[in-house]
């Protein structure tokens, strides 16, 4: 085996030792050590392991271009002693001893056979992409080595990720290879682009300045197909007639992928590629990479259920993967669209899959292993709340039972190499289903802006006539795709569907009801909004099933969907449609709305008048809008909740009439009281003194009325309301009702603060001293009140006056 000369080869010896050793191991590498391509090998002729090596790569480019280049430089055709495996190609044979695959490949591996016969090592490369797949292979090979193979060999590489925690997970030692990587000049915008600026025109304007000032080969990052093409479109006639523009994504074929990062030999190489070149692949005559610096990421939201693509700043980690494609064989530089300052506010690291994706295929594979998270040694756990929100829409699609327990309908689900809710859709309809699975499983063939119609895209895969152009590309994988399902598909016979009907399997809580009037906005099964165009022709339809949303957290817009029949839904879903009595606060009409409601889900298919709904329900409904509406205060309910709160403060076992607490226990205090009162006017002349004082028992209520009396009592006999909501309680009657009062009133063993009134009245004095009054101030208030009041007793003494509130008699 000819060995190059990689930077690898200085820490492979230690590498072998400790596998040999510890059986495990973090293998910290840079980008270009070799290690991708060296270490199997190594570990092979070293013969560490009996049976096959199988490693993981993060994508199917690098699968086989790994597999290619172990493969030549052992002198043989890919398949022989390397071999490959991605999804619909595999290329091994019984000779095959290092078996390169894509990631997903591994857990249905494991979950075919968890002994892992004929296996003796599993290599994790590139594990710093944090990938689901990988953290759940490399948890569950983490069991099965503690519980049936403790001879497997386990290897995690990385070129980018903080390696202690991974170590710590796997009990494992680090081996470090510092590299040999050749340097490479960053260089930043001087300041940020200016606000308006296209992204796509800065990233071509400093491309132009990247191949005008360098030779060699240009690598260009940019988020995703659409950008890749705008970009080449912007360069198109402006670089030098030597430049050969190759485009590099995913979703190319192959062999246009092959000759993205194969050398050429006559001309300069221009590469527009998305993350897929930061890692695994040597484009060898790169010298320069231009850097847009922006990643496009799936991120769910389980709040929607909705997974949509969101493009931010790469992590600090991800561009220095980049800057490092430029460094690979010779000296390089890397130009990057933002600015030193704008560097330093990245994130460092790109957060993992686990921590922003759908989670409803590992829930899958869990309940098929037996597992929940917390007993499966994750590197990062779920969250809990996406975790129980994927586990819903299994039990929701019948792979899981209430208990979250596997069907054997989800082990079939779990056997299909495609998201769970078309797997349920390809068992339950057969054969018949391969092409809308495929078809939802890829990019949309039709251009942008095109209508949302499903419908359209089946019939121009089916070739009939007069049927929209379809992208070539795009076209091919989904024709391919769908043979290779309709291979897979269950034979079990079938109730044949409709088209929408197959859909509405897959997405049973995306089954749309257009609401009444207004533009095309839908409410669906789920609970969620999502809207289209006004000028698309389903807009009008009353029910759609919508396969793809763009994920917008007020309402989504719909990208897809196909209109479906109420007889197909109703053929359908017979068994999940149901009639419910309803009584609920109707907000915009003021008052209890009672009906009967015919419901899928979310959706109100047909609805008829209650006519006589039960007390409770009625009064239960009255309790929102209670909630709503808020609580009716009297003068009287508003002094008894104020005595009750002052007495509490004194420690007395009352309850809280705290008007928040009081909303929050509504059932408890104001239900019995409610019978009659269904609309916002009757609430509004409902009075909750009642139900208040029905709160407190009798010794409750007489311990109240010695603590905060309601009334005080005058001379005259008159009851007059004490006030309880200021610092002191506090009454305000006639100057005139207080004569012959030698003392200050109290209550519950604290004076009154008295406001003494005019005849007509009007505040003339507020004393919590009565006594002190008449001595002092009352004898400037008597000299002013009795030029104005002069039909009104004014005496020189008041404490010798009898209280009164009548005028003076004529002649006195």
């Amino acid at each position: 085996m000819a060995a190059p000369d990689l930077p690898i080869q200085d820490v492979v010896p230690h590498l072998l030792n400790v596998l040999r050793d510890s059986g495990r191991a973090v293998l910290h590498a840079p980008p270009g050590a070799g290690k991708t391509t060296r270490v199997p090998l190594e570990m092979l002729q070293a013969g560490l392991f009996s049976g096959r090596l199988i490693m993981l790569e993060p994508r199917r480019l690098a699968t086989r271009a790994a597999a290619e280049r172990m493969a030549s430089v052992l002198g043989e055709p890919v398949g022989q002693t390397v071999g490959y495996r991605v999804r619909g190609e595999a290329r091994v044979s019984k000779a095959t001893r290092i078996e390169v695959v894509t990631e997903g490949i591994l857990t249905r591996v494991i979950q075919s056979d968890p002994s892992l016969q004929g296996i003796g090592a599993i290599v994790f490369d590139e594990f710093h992409e944090r990938s689901l797949n990988a953290d759940l292979g490399l948890a569950l090979c983490l069991e099965i080595a503690e519980a049936l193979r403790d001879d497997l060999l386990l290897l995690v590489m990385s070129a980018t990720l903080n390696a202690a925690p991974v170590a710590d997970l796997m009990n494992a030692p680090v081996v470090t290879s510092e590299g040999r990587s050749f340097p490479v000049d960053i260089r930043y915008l001087d300041k940020p682009l200016r606000a308006g600026t296209r992204f796509e025109d800065a990233l071509a304007d400093l491309t132009l300045k990247a191949a005008k000032e360098n030779e060699g080969g240009l690598l260009i990052f940019a988020p995703g197909e659409r950008e890749i093409r705008q970009v080449a479109a912007r360069l198109s006639g402006r670089l030098s007639a030597k430049c050969v523009v190759r485009p590099l994504y995913g979703a190319m074929p192959f062999v246009d992928q092959q000759s993205a990062i194969a050398p050429i030999r006559d001309g300069r190489k221009v590469v527009l590629a998305t993350s897929i070149a930061e890692t695994s692949l040597t484009i060898e005559d790169i010298r320069v990479v231009v850097d847009g610096g922006k990643a496009r990421r799936a991120r769910f939201d389980p709040s929607s259920a909705m997974t949509r693509l969101v493009t931010e700043p790469a992590s600090r980690a991800e561009t220095d993967q980049r800057a490092g494609r430029a460094g690979r064989l010779a000296p390089g530089t890397c130009y990057r669209l933002w600015t030193v300052a704008e560097h330093g506010a990245r994130i460092a690291l790109a957060p993992p899959e686990i921590e922003r994706a759908d989670l409803s295929g590992l829930a899958l594979e869990l309940a098929l292993w037996g597992a929940t998270p917390d007993t499966i040694p994750f590197l990062s756990p779920p969250n809990d709340g996406v975790y129980n929100e994927a586990c819903g829409l299994l039990r929701l699609l019948d792979a899981l039972n209430s208990n979250n327990r596997i069907t054997e309908h989800g082990r079939a689900l779990a056997a299909l190499p495609v998201h769970p809710r078309l797997a349920h859709m390809l068992v339950r309809a057969g054969p018949s289903a391969a092409l809308l699975v495929a078809l939802l499983s890829e990019k949309d063939p039709m251009p942008r802006g095109s209508p949302v119609d499903l419908a359209l895209r089946l019939a121009a895969l089916r070739g009939r006539a007069e049927t929209p152009r379809l992208n070539p590309g795009i076209r091919k994988r989904i024709t391919s795709e769908a043979a290779r399902l309709n291979r897979q598909a269950p034979r079990q016979e079938v109730t044949p569907l409709s088209d929408a009907q197959m859909a509405a399997l897959a997405y049973p809580d995306r089954i749309g009801l257009r609401r009444k009037g207004g533009p095309a906005r839908f409410i669906l099964s789920g609970g969620k909004g999502a809207a289209m165009a006004d000028h698309d022709p389903l807009a009008g339809q009353r029910l759609i099933v919508a396969s793809d949303l763009d994920g917008n957290l007020r309402e989504a817009r719909i990208r897809q969907a196909i209109a479906l029949s109420e007889a197909d839904l109703r053929g359908l879903m017979s068994d999940r449609i149901a009639w419910h009595d309803v009584c609920q606060w109707d907000r915009r009409r003021g008052r209890v709305r009672s009906r009967r409601e015919e419901r899928l889900g979310a959706l109100v298919l047909d609805e008829r008048i209650w006519k006589d709904p039960p007390c409770a329900a009625v009064g239960g409904a009255m309790l929102e809008g209670v909630r709503a509406l808020g609580l009716t205060w009297s003068d009287a309910s508003r002094r008894f909740a104020d005595r009750v709160l002052m007495v509490r403060e004194t420690g007395a076992d009352l309850p809280d009439l705290d008007e928040k607490t009081l909303l929050a226990t509504l059932e408890h205090w104001l239900l019995p009281y409610l019978e009659g009162i269904r609309s916002a006017e009757a609430w509004k002349n409902f009075d909750i003194l009642p139900a208040l004082r029905a709160m407190l028992d009798w010794k409750q209520l007489t311990e109240l009325d010695r603590a905060a009396p309601a009334h005080f009592t005058t001379p005259l006999g008159r009851k007059v309301p004490i006030e309880y909501d200021k610092p002191h309680p506090e009454i305000s009657l006639r100057l005139q009702e207080m004569f012959g009062q030698t003392r200050h009133p109290q209550v519950a063993g604290q004076p009154l603060r008295v406001t003494l009134l005019s005849p007509a009245g009007r505040p003339v004095q507020t004393t919590m001293d009565l006594p002190g009054f008449w001595t002092s101030s009352y004898a400037d208030v008597r000299k002013d009140m009795r030029g104005r009041y002069p039909k009104h007793p004014w005496p020189e003494d008041p404490t010798e006056a009898d209280p009164t509130l009548r005028a003076k008699q004529r002649g006195t």
